[in-house]
């Protein structure tokens, strides 16, 4: 397995702290607010080298926080007069449930910041005795300048200019580079009992307390991967990897993986831009399978311009999978076809080529339909595509769905209602042997844009292109 380091600056061959396991931390969303399609992409993006290593039979922990303390969340509570429970869970659930519709998996521990602020007072009370946090009349702050390979993640050139407006805010830091570890608090703001005074936590010291108490080996790294999306990098992970090598020693992760923006006509997407597209329009409109299929093929460092005519180019090639399940609908898999799973495999270890793997796909596919073309009978060669396909369903999580419901999709209820009446009635003019009201019949669903087939489950219907 060879991924990009973020850190390094190029490609590195993958060696786990432990051999076979992959210990995994992902940033996830602040939650105040719906996810967008930022959100989307870095979950897929780690969703597919989740399910990559699995593949490659590494135990993997997979590990991606929520936080929900913050200046952006106490705004909103204020703003809806709502507790802090209740809005956090709240966006919590609704985050959870629009990911699974993108057939994203839980992570096997999905921590929240409020869970960890023990760990988090006694981490800065460390910090202070080592005379490496400071404390100001808002805060307790981080000294960056104790850490001598603070900007070594990012690589960051930072002018004091381009930060004054932050300087300006508290002239009691020791250098403008420094950050808040703990924010005093203010009237009506949650707060946490500390011995170094009341408030709450920064932003940034919440990774470094929930990987160090969930995940943390022992050594010179605490974890494998740490991972998020590329606007990230700096600040945050440059300054929990600064405040976790200065507290214990270790360097917080051996590898760093960052996922490329999203932008929509060229822009990044940006709610001060005034184009930040919500995952939840996209999903009131598209399948949330078709989503996940257009928002993984392009290379998860890529920046991602969200079209709405490359999305349905993207479907387009999804439908030809699903195509190719009809044909082999109602067939058991066997055994899964090397020839087809190694060259995935050895493409997806490539730093998530997922380029190549669909390119594979689409080979797997057209010689499939070849073979089919001139064998149509042929039940061991379809239960081999049949288990290629079982297979994809687990490394890519494509090609779930039944494909004849595949190919209903946007037809609502009452349509489908109309659908089966209309092909019961046809059904029983056949059985009657009245012929011209069977075809007349089928002629009036080739109107509706219905297309049918008989076959030996049954008449089948797709809604046509």
């Amino acid at each position: 397995m060879v991924i990009y380091d973020s850190q390094q600056r190029k490609k590195v061959t993958f060696e786990p702290i432990k051999m076979g396991e992959a210990k995994i931390y992902v940033c996830g969303p602040t939650v105040y607010d719906d996810a967008h399609l930022g959100h989307a992409r870095s979950a897929l993006s780690f969703d597919l080298l989740r399910r990559v290593l699995k593949a490659l039979d590494f135990t993997v922990t997979f590990v991606k926080n929520f936080t929900d303390i913050d200046d952006k969340i106490i705004n909103k509570m204020q703003q809806e007069k709502k507790s802090l429970e209740e809005l956090t869970s709240f966006y919590i659930q609704r985050y959870k449930d629009e990911m699974h519709t993108l057939g994203i998996e839980d992570a096997d521990i999905e921590p929240k910041a409020t869970q960890s602020i023990d760990e988090m007072r006694n981490f800065i009370q460390v910090l202070l005795e080592k005379n490496i946090a400071y404390k100001t009349d808002d805060g307790i702050y981080f000294d960056t300048t104790k850490d001598p390979a603070y900007l070594s993640l990012s690589h960051m050139q930072i002018q004091k200019d381009l930060t004054q407006a932050r300087v300006q805010e508290n002239l009691q830091k020791r250098d403008f580079k420094d950050f808040a570890l703990w924010k005093f608090s203010k009237a009506d703001e949650p707060s946490y009992d500390a011995a170094f005074g009341v408030g709450r936590p920064g932003w940034h010291i919440e990774c470094s307390c929930m990987i160090e108490k969930h995940l943390k080996s022992e050594g010179a790294f605490q974890i494998d991967i740490h991972a998020g999306g590329a606007d990230l990098l700096f600040p945050h992970h440059e300054n929990e990897a600064a405040q976790t090598r200065c507290k214990s020693g270790q360097e917080l992760a051996k590898y760093w993986m960052h996922n490329g923006f999203v932008t929509i006509n060229g822009e990044k997407m940006s709610k001060s831009l005034g184009n930040s597209f919500f995952l939840k329009d996209a999903l009131f409109v598209y399948d949330g399978e078709i989503l996940r299929f257009y928002l993984l093929s392009s290379h998860y460092r890529a920046n991602f311009n969200f079209s709405e005519e490359d999305l349905l180019v993207s479907k387009k090639r999804l439908d030809k999978l699903y195509r190719l399940k009809k044909r082999v609908y109602g067939i058991a898999p066997s055994l899964l076809d090397d020839q087809f799973k190694k060259p995935m495999l050895e493409a997806l270890s490539d730093d998530l080529n997922i380029s190549k793997a669909l390119a594979h796909i689409d080979e797997m596919i057209m010689r499939a339909n070849e073979f089919l073309d001139a064998h149509p009978k042929d039940t061991e060669f379809k239960s081999i595509i049949r288990a290629n396909l079982a297979w994809l369903e687990q490394l890519l999580g494509i090609g779930l769905k039944d494909p004849f419901a595949y190919f209903q999709l946007g037809v609502d209820t009452a349509q489908k209602n109309e659908i089966e009446k209309l092909i019961k009635e046809r059904s029983e003019a056949k059985a009657q042997k009245d012929f011209a009201r069977a075809d007349s019949l089928r002629e009036t669903l080739t109107c509706k844009g219905i297309l049918l087939m008989d076959t030996p489950q049954g008449t089948q219907w797709e809604k046509s292109e």
